[in-house]
Parts: structure tokens; sequence; C-alpha cells
């Protein structure tokens, strides 16, 4: 299939068979309880998961989603002082991040600090999550001074920054985030996909992939490519629609494919387990 390259492949069958979740945005608390109840449940691969109230942190601090973020938290701390080694940490609760919506590099600066503080000072996030990101050469220094700022505010060490490009960007940007999520769209297309030769470069564990409309009997086949393309973080559903502004993605309407849980939630969990590595 035409997602194998030449370059890397031997490297990307040892060690980027670990899965784990990254949720681009489930739908407000309100509308989709039982997707967040997920997220904290004992056994759940969650990498992180992505928090958006109205296209950013809203005007206010949200009871339902303080709540929902609370669980999560609760549920990494937990496990934490449990003893836990890290991989069954992100077992038991992964990272929550904010999304910031860099509208492909037209917001302005201020604005995404702004909401970056809100998201810090109510929800105590983690990291964030820049959605469309630029991918193209000439938008990076704006983007590096952006993530350098976001790091400055997180001050830890395990701040979580992940580039929403959808696409493979130039490859700077892998400097730039923690990961790259370099792909994001339908089952039909990414069953033909390509991998950029340059991420061969770099660990699993630096790429994410979202995929909508797999079928169920297609799973191992879209785990495979992940496998092979080096994606260390998935979220496959077999739910259809767009994704996209208007569509879900930058609000909580219900035609967004990843609002709300695939019908098969239960069995790939089952299949990527708990023993899971970023």
């Amino acid at each position: 299939m035409p997602y194998l390259t030449s370059t890397g492949t031997a490297r990307r069958t040892s060690g980027a068979d670990r899965l784990g979740f990254g949720v681009p945005g489930y739908a407000h608390p309100l509308l989709a309880p039982a997707e967040w109840a997920e997220l904290s449940r004992p056994g759940t691969p969650l990498h992180w998961a992505v928090l958006n109230i109205d296209n950013g942190p809203g005007s206010r601090p949200d009871p339902h989603c303080l709540e929902a973020a609370g669980r999560l938290r609760n549920a990494r701390a937990r496990a934490l002082r449990e003893g836990d080694p890290l991989d069954a940490v992100r077992a038991y609760g992964g990272r929550l991040l904010g999304q910031l919506d860099l509208a492909h590099g037209t917001r302005p600066f201020g604005e995404l600090l702004a909401d970056a503080r809100s998201y810090l000072d109510w929800y105590r996030v983690d990291g964030f999550y820049l959605d469309r990101c630029p991918a193209g050469r000439a938008e990076l220094p704006a983007v590096r001074r952006l993530t350098g700022t976001l790091r400055a505010f997180l001050g830890k060490d395990d701040g979580h920054l992940v580039l929403g490009h959808d696409t493979h960007p130039y490859p700077g940007y892998a400097e730039t985030g923690d990961q790259l999520v370099t792909f994001r769209g339908a089952w039909s297309d990414y069953r033909w996909s390509q991998v950029a030769e340059w991420t061969a470069a770099y660990p699993p564990g630096r790429f994410a992939h979202f995929v909508h409309g797999v079928p169920r009997t297609h799973l191992e086949e879209a785990m495979r490519i992940a496998r092979w393309q080096g994606a260390g973080t998935i979220f496959f559903t077999d739910r259809g629609g767009r994704s996209g502004p208007g569509n879900g993605r930058n609000g909580q309407g219900q035609s967004d494919p990843f609002a709300a849980l695939p019908r098969y939630w239960d069995e790939i969990v089952s299949r990527i387990g708990p023993g899971i590595s970023e």
C-alpha cells in the first residue's frame, strides 16, 4: 500500500507498536457525559485530551468543564500518589490540553496568550493543542515564538504542546512542538496516504493521526498504517462527517466525527491495552 516508504520502514516496525489515544476534542460535557467519563476510567490508554469550550476557553469558567477537568486531573494524580510507573499513570489519566485556534496564522499573538492564561487560571491545563497550526516554512518563526511563550507560561518540564497541522509540515516544526498531528481526515484518504520521509528520524511518539469513517472490520489495518507511518498517538472512529470550522471542530456542533465515542470504543481500547508509552 502507498503508506509505506523506502526510508525508515525498519525503524517503524519496532517501537511504534504501542499506541495510545489523543482526543482532539469531545463535545461539551453536558452533551457528551459518557465520553468525558471514559477518559478517567482506569485502564484507558490516554495520552491527552483537548478541552474546547467555545473555540477556546470561553468568557468565564464553565462549571461542567471544571468538573470534567478535575476528574481527569485527579485520575492522573491518584496514579502518581500510588507510585505507579509512568506508563500506568498515562493509562489511568492523560494530560488535559487547552485548545488554541491559530486560524492558520491569522490570530493575533495577544489573543492567543490571553486564551492560554484563561485555560491555565481556570482549568489548570497541562499544555495546549494548537489547532489549525500553520505548516509552511515562512510561518515557523511566529509559531516558535508562540510555543516558547507558552512553555514559559506552563513553567514545568512536563507541559505538553501539540501542533495541529493535520498534514506533514515543514520539518522544522518537529523541533517546536512535543507532537505534530500529521493526518486528520477520512479513512478513504488515510488508507492510501503517504508519510513524509523526514519523519523517520523521529520516534513514533512525536506524531498523531486522527481518522474518521474507519469501519470496524478495518481497525487492524488502520492501526498497522499508524505504526508504519510512525504515529504513536491516534484517534480512530467509525463516525462520519466533516471536521473543520463550522462543523464542530471549533465549537460544539455534533457533525464533528470526533465529538463522540466511536461505536467500537471498548474494542479498540482492548486492542491497544493499558501498557502504553508515549
